[in-house]
């Protein structure tokens, strides 16, 4: 096997990894963990298939640095009441798209799919959001961290409202 194959794989298995870390984070309720997968100006915006497409800017949620992310957290573990449920994310293994420099940073761009499952107590689960994200990941401490999570849901309609990161 070549240096640069190697590479690749070993890039694969590093972005699978934190996906599955991130997802494991918000499956755990481990919400103050979740901004730390990011950059400090890291953006996450969760938007439907139907704006993306169209190029429509509109997203339900839409964060712009970790700040921003961290006042989500607040609002979702200090002053948001609901009725309780739990989470489960199944994230695809990621497509590596590209890996480019830009400004002497290198910046992976790669894809995978999602899929949410919700389940209160006492009920079955449901799907709760389906669709794909959209990264770039750069490398912070030797650590890959989002620059970027573009999360496109392909649901027309989100069941009850969109409390927790997807």
């Amino acid at each position: 096997m070549t240096p640069e194959r190697l590479q690749t794989l070993w890039l694969h298995h590093e972005i699978d990894q934190r996906n599955a870390a991130y997802a494991a984070a918000l499956d755990d309720k481990r919400y103050a963990d979740w901004p730390e997968f990011f950059v400090p100006d890291g953006r996450y915006r969760v938007q439907a298939r139907e704006n993306f497409d169209r190029g429509l800017p509109l997203a339900l949620m839409h964060f712009e640095s970790q700040g921003m992310m961290k006042d989500r957290v607040h609002g979702i573990t200090q002053t948001i009441y609901h009725g309780p449920y739990h989470m489960r994310h199944v994230v695809s293994p990621a497509r590596v798209l590209e890996v480019a420099q830009e400004d002497g940073v290198e910046v992976v761009r790669a894809q995978a799919n999602y899929a949410v499952f919700r389940t209160k107590p006492g009920s079955v689960s449901e799907v709760f959001n389906v669709g794909r994200y959209i990264d770039e990941w750069v490398r912070d401490a030797g650590i890959l961290k989002l620059r970027s999570r573009l999360c496109v849901y392909d649901s027309e309609l989100i069941l009850n409202s969109l409390i927790y990161p997807i």
